[in-house]
C-alpha cells in the first residue's frame, strides 16, 4: 500500500491519526542544530562570519594563556585561496590540549571546561571553536588541522571533524611530531567569507582585543601579506579569576529549585549555605523567621511554593556584598596606558566601579574609558559623516585645504575583556551611552566629536542577547551602574574641555594685548613724556595679574560648580533609577 494510500485510510471526519503525524518524530543532535541555525552563532554574513571566526580562536587561547598563567603570544594568519575562499591559521604559546581530550574540546559542540563553572571568561558556552570547526566543514568539506603540545606530552598532529548527526569528533590523519611544541595551532578552510577593512573588520577586532589585553602580543598577517604586530605595554598577567558560587541576591525561584534537585545536602538551611556566596548563619536565622516550614527539610523535596517564600524571604535579608575575587577588571591604569599607546588621544580618563549584583545573583563590574582629541574617534569620510550645513561651511571657507575626513565619536564594547563589534543598535553599552546627555559636558555634537568611550562589563555570566554572544541584555542593574560611570568620567572631560576653552580665551586675550599696547605705549609717552620702557613694563605687569586674578576666581567657581554637579547627577541618576524600579515593581504586580 502506497504513502497516499495509508494517509486517505487513516483520515477521517476527525482529521489525521495523531499517529501517522508522529511517525517522523526524531531526536535532533545539537550540532545538527546550529548546522542548521549557524546565524545564532554570528556566522553570517561574509565580513562579519570571519571576524566571528578569528574572535573565536584569539578569546579561545587568551583564555587558555591566562588560566595557564603564561603571558599570551598570538599568531594570526588570513590567506585567500580564490574569491570568498580563504584558509585561516592561528597559534598561541598556550598549554595546548591533552592529546585525549582535544576531541571532546574541539569536536563536541557544548562540551568544555567554561560553561558548567561560575567563574570570569571571555567564552562561556562551549561552542566558540567546534562551531567554526562544523562552518569549516560545511562550507568546504575539508578537515580542521590542528596541533597541540603540552609541558610534559607528546606534540600531536591530527585532523578533525564532526559528525553531525551525533555531535561527535571525528580524527583521523594523527601523527607525532619529532619537533618539541607547546600552544595549540589550528588551520582551516573557510568558504563564503570575505576579507574587507573597516569598522566590522578583522584589523579592527584585533586593535580593540589589544586595547582591552594589554598583557598580550598579536602579531597578524592579512591577505595581502601585510603584517600588524601589537606589543604587549605591560608584561605582567592579570589575576587569575577564581569560581564563586551565586551570590543570593536576585537569585529566582527556579534556580533555588533547580539547584536544590542536584544538591548533596540533607537539610534546606545547608543546602543555602553551600550553594550560595555569604549565606551565613545570620541569612538563615533570618529566613527561618519568614517561613512556613522547617530548614531542616531535604532540599530535594521543595516545592515551588516553598522556594517561593525562601526568595522573598532573600529579598528582605541583608548580604555581605559579593565576593569580589571573582572579578578580575582590567585595571584602570593598563587601559589608560592601552588607549594612550594605540588611540593617542589628548585627554584620558579611565573609571571602575565598584562590583554589584544583577538579576540571578551573579556579580559584575563595570569599567569605563574615555579618550577625546589626538587620535581619538574613528576617521570617516566628510560626506559620509553626519556634519552640520554650518560646520562643512567653515571648513569649505577655510584658508587651509578642506579634509577628505573628520573624526566620529566612537564606542568600543567589551565583554569580559572580548571586543563586541556587531549588533551595536540592541547592545545596553551602545544605549546607554547614547543616553547620557553629553552636552552638559561640555560636547555639543556627540556623534560628530573625537571621542572614544571604552565600556567593558565583567562577569562570571554576561547576559548575552543571543548565542553569536554580539550583544548584551538591558539588565537594570547594569545599566544603572553603567550610567553612573560613564557621568564620572564626563565630568573629567567636561572639566578639561572647560579649562582648555579658557586657556585659548586667555591666550585670545594677550594676542590682543600684544596687538594694541605698544599703540596705548607710544600715546602715554607723546601725551606725558614718560619712560616707554617703564609704561610698557607696567602695563605688562598689569595684564599679567588681572589674568592671573580671573583665573583664581574662575578655579574657585569652576571647583564650587563641578562639587554641587557631582552631587546633583548622582542624586538624580539613583533617584530615576527608583522610581523606574517602584514603577516595573507596579506593572509588574498590576
Amino acid at each position: 500500500m502506497s504513502e497516499e494510500d495509508t494517509l486517505k485510510k487513516t483520515q477521517n471526519t476527525d482529521g489525521i491519526d495523531a499517529n501517522v503525524l508522529f511517525t517522523e518524530f526524531k531526536e535532533h543532535s545539537v550540532a545538527d542544530f546550529f548546522k542548521k541555525n549557524r546565524q545564532m552563532l554570528g556566522l553570517y554574513g561574509k565580513q562579519r562570519t570571519l571576524t566571528t571566526i578569528i574572535h573565536e580562536l584569539v578569546t579561545n587561547s587568551l583564555d587558555a594563556c591566562e588560566e595557564a598563567g603564561i603571558l599570551p603570544e598570538i599568531e594570526v594568519k588570513i590567506s585567500q585561496i580564490g574569491e570568498e575562499y580563504y584558509e585561516i591559521s592561528s597559534r598561541d604559546n598556550g598549554p595546548g590540549i591533552p592529546e585525549e581530550k582535544i576531541g571532546k574540546a574541539l569536536g563536541k559542540l557544548l562540551a568544555g571546561t567554561k560553561f558548567h563553572r561560575l567563574v570570569q571568561t571571555r567564552g562561556q558556552q562551549g561552542i566558540g571553536v567546534s562551531g567554526i570547526i562544523l562552518f569549516s566543514q560545511i562550507t568546504t568539506g575539508k578537515p580542521t588541522k590542528v596541533i597541540s603540545g603540552t609541558t610534559k606530552g607528546k606534540t600531536v598532529s591530527l585532523e578533525i571533524s564532526i559528525d553531525s548527526k551525533t555531535n561527535s569528533p571525528k580524527i583521523t590523519d594523527k601523527s607525532y611530531l619529532e619537533k618539541k611544541y607547546r600552544g595549540l595551532a589550528i588551520k582551516a578552510k573557510f568558504k563564503d567569507i570575505q576579507y574587507k577593512k573597516g569598522q566590522g573588520s578583522v584589523d579592527e577586532y584585533l586593535r580593540r582585543t589589544a586595547i582591552s589585553n594589554p598583557h598580550a602580543t598579536i602579531i597578524f598577517e592579512d591577505p595581502f601579506q601585510e603584517v600588524t604586530k601589537y606589543e604587549r605595554t605591560v608584561k605582567t598577567l592579570p589575576a587569575i579569576p577564581k569560581q564563586v558560587k551565586p551570590h543570593p541576591r536576585g537569585v529566582t525561584v527556579d534556580e533555588v529549585l533547580s539547584l536544590a534537585r542536584y544538591s548533596t545536602a540533607r537539610k534546606v538551611s545547608s543546602y543555602l549555605t553551600l550553594t550560595f556566596d555569604r549565606f551565613g548563619q545570620t541569612a538563615i536565622d533570618n529566613v527561618s523567621k519568614l517561613v512556613h516550614f522547617d530548614l531542616n527539610k531535604d532540599p530535594r523535596k521543595l516545592t515551588w511554593e516553598e522556594a517561593e517564600e525562601i526568595v522573598f524571604a532573600i529579598k528582605k535579608t541583608k548580604f555581605i556584598a559579593p565576593n569580589t575575587d571573582n572579578l578580575v577588571p582590567i585595571g584602570e591604569k593598563f587601559v589608560e596606558k592601552s588607549l594612550k599607546s594605540i588611540i593617542d588621544p589628548e585627554f584620558c580618563f579611565v573609571y571602575t566601579r565598584k562590583p554589584s549584583v544583577y538579576q540571578g545573583g551573579y556579580s559584575f563590574q563595570i569599567e569605563v574609558g574615555l579618550a577625546y582629541g589626538g587620535n581619538a574617534g574613528r576617521l570617516v569620510s566628510i560626506e559620509s559623516a553626519k556634519v552640520s550645513k554650518k560646520k562643512k561651511q567653515e571648513l569649505e571657507n577655510s584658508e587651509l585645504e578642506t579634509p577628505k575626513e573628520v573624526r566620529v565619536s566612537e564606542i568600543i564594547r567589551y565583554a569580559n575583556k572580548a571586543p563586541l563589534l556587531f549588533d551595536a543598535g540592541g547592545c545596553v553599552i551602545t544605549k546607554t551611552v547614547s543616553s547620557v546627555d553629553w552636552k552638559r559636558y561640555g560636547i555639543s555634537n556627540f556623534d560628530n566629536s573625537p571621542v572614544t568611550v571604552f565600556v567593558n562589563l565583567v562577569s562570571v555570566h554576561i547576559p548575552y542577547t543571543s548565542a553569536g554572544k554580539s550583544a548584551i541584555a538591558d539588565e537594570e542593574e547594569i545599566v544603572t551602574d553603567m550610567k553612573l560611570a560613564l557621568m564620572d568620567v564626563a565630568r573629567r572631560l567636561g572639566r578639561y574641555i572647560i579649562d582648555k576653552k579658557k586657556e585659548e580665551l586667555k591666550k585670545e586675550k594677550r594676542k590682543v594685548f600684544s596687538k594694541y599696547a605698544p599703540e596705548v605705549v607710544s600715546a602715554l609717552v607723546n601725551a606725558t613724556g614718560a619712560d616707554g620702557n617703564l609704561l610698557q613694563r607696567n602695563l605688562d605687569r598689569m595684564v599679567l595679574e588681572k589674568l592671573k586674578m580671573d583665573d583664581e576666581l574662575d578655579h574657585i567657581a569652576s571647583d564650587n560648580n563641578h562639587s554641587k554637579e557631582e552631587t546633583l547627577d548622582e542624586e538624580d541618576d539613583v533617584e530615576k533609577h527608583k522610581k523606574n524600579s517602584k514603577k516595573n515593581k507596579a506593572d509588574e504586580e498590576d
